[in-house]
C-alpha cells in the first residue's frame, strides 16, 4: 500500500508544491491549512507521516504536535520559517521527529519523508538497526523488536519512532561511544545538515522516559566532547 502523507501549512503555494512533488514520488497526499483541520485529518486519514508547519491559524504547529503525541506516535516533520534555535528545539521537545527550515527544497522534504518511512518500516518488521535482533535487555530496560515496544521494569514505555530507533541503536552496542554526527547519519538515515543538538534533545527525552533521575542517568551516558553511549550489562 502506498504511504499517505499529511501536509499541513497555511500557505497554499507551499502545500501545492509539496503535494505535487510527493505525489510524483508515488505517495498519497492529503492536506490541511489550519491546526484544527489537521487534527481532524489525523483521526480520519491515519497518515503515515505528517509534514507540519509551525505558524498555523486556529492551533499552531506546536499545539498540534503536542495533541497528536498524547495519543499517536505518527512521525512528524516540522516546518519552520524561524531561524531561532528555540523553535527547533521546542518542536523536538514536544515529540517531532525532524524539522526543516524555510526556505527549503521539495527534494529535501521528500528525502526526509523517505528516511522516516524506511526507519518506520524497519522497526515494524523487526529489521535490525544495528547488531542484534529479537529482544535487547540491559538492566531494567528491554526492547522487544517483534512488538516494537520498550519496557522499563516490565512496564511499557511510549516512544516516538526516532526515540525508539535511537535507543535500539545505542543498546545494540553497549559501551560504544557514538558521536552526534554518527548518530545523525545512522539513526536519522541521511547525511544530516543542521544542528546536531537534535541528538541532544532526543537523548534528553529518552532519559526523561527511562531514567529514574534524568540528571544522573544510569543507562544513557554522555562522553564529554565526543557523544553518547549505552551502559554495558557488566557495569550494572
Amino acid at each position: 500500500m502506498t504511504e499517505k502523507i499529511l501536509v499541513v501549512d497555511d500557505e497554499k503555494p507551499i502545500v501545492e508544491i509539496l503535494k505535487y512533488n510527493l505525489e510524483k514520488e508515488g505517495f498519497r497526499v492529503v492536506t490541511a491549512f489550519d491546526g484544527e483541520t489537521a487534527l481532524q485529518m489525523v483521526a480520519t486519514e491515519n497518515p503515515d507521516v505528517i509534514v507540519l508547519d509551525i505558524m498555523l491559524p486556529n492551533k499552531d504547529g506546536f499545539t498540534v504536535c503536542r495533541e497528536i503525541r498524547l495519543h499517536r506516535n505518527i512521525p512528524i516533520i516540522m516546518l519552520t520559517a524561524k531561524e531561532t534555535e528555540v523553535d527547533k528545539i521546542l518542536g523536538l521537545e514536544l515529540g517531532a521527529d525532524d524539522y526543516v527550515t524555510k526556505p527549503f527544497s521539495a527534494r529535501e522534504v521528500t528525502a526526509r519523508v523517505r528516511a522516516i518511512l524506511r526507519r518506520s518500516a524497519a522497526a515494524a518488521s523487526g529489521e535490525k538497526v544495528a547488531g542484534e535482533t529479537g529482544r535487547l535487555t540491559v538492566g531494567s530496560i528491554t526492547v522487544d523488536r517483534d512488538e516494537v515496544q520498550v519496557y522499563n521494569e516490565g512496564n511499557p514505555v511510549d516512544l516516538t519512532l526516532r526515540e525508539y530507533n535511537l535507543l535500539v541503536y545505542l543498546m545494540s552496542k553497549p559501551g560504544y561511544v557514538y558521536s552526534r554526527e554518527q548518530l545523525l547519519n545512522q539513526v536519522w538515515d541521511y547525511d544530516y545538515i543542521g544542528d546536531d543538538r537534535t541528538v541532544d534533545v532526543t537523548v534528553r527525552r529518552l532519559r526523561e522516559k527511562l531514567e529514574h533521575d534524568p540528571a544522573k542517568p544510569e543507562y544513557i551516558y554522555t562522553k564529554r566532547g565526543v557523544g553518547y553511549f549505552f551502559r554495558r550489562r557488566q557495569d550494572l
